[in-house]
């Protein structure tokens, strides 16, 4: 079983504990605000799971699809004539000298 496969059966094992929880909250508090947003974040958990149960292991954070150009910018400084007549973002224009 690859790492990826057990993260998420222990991550459903434990949401399944902790729905069960939320259920005996809701037994003892009844249909109290608290209680009906604990289960509505549990229900949001239930369908970020199974998003992320089906996704395929290239969509994870960080992988690359085949075909994805990279591009290489440089640490070398631009050529300040680039910026001859560009006005700062948010300052304005500058006056012509």
């Amino acid at each position: 079983m690859s790492p990826m496969t057990t993260e998420l059966t222990e991550l459903q094992r434990v949401l399944g504990q902790l729905r069960s929880s939320v259920g005996a909250l809701r037994a003892r508090y009844g249909d109290a605000p608290a209680v009906r947003r604990i289960r509505n974040d549990v229900e949001r958990l239930d369908i970020d799971v199974a998003e992320l149960s089906g996704a395929l292991p290239d969509q994870r954070r960080g992988a690359r699809t085949a075909g994805e150009d990279v591009v290489i910018v440089p640490d070398t400084p631009y050529d300040p004539s680039l910026w001859r007549d560009a006005d700062d973002e948010g300052v304005g224009g500058q006056a012509p000298q």
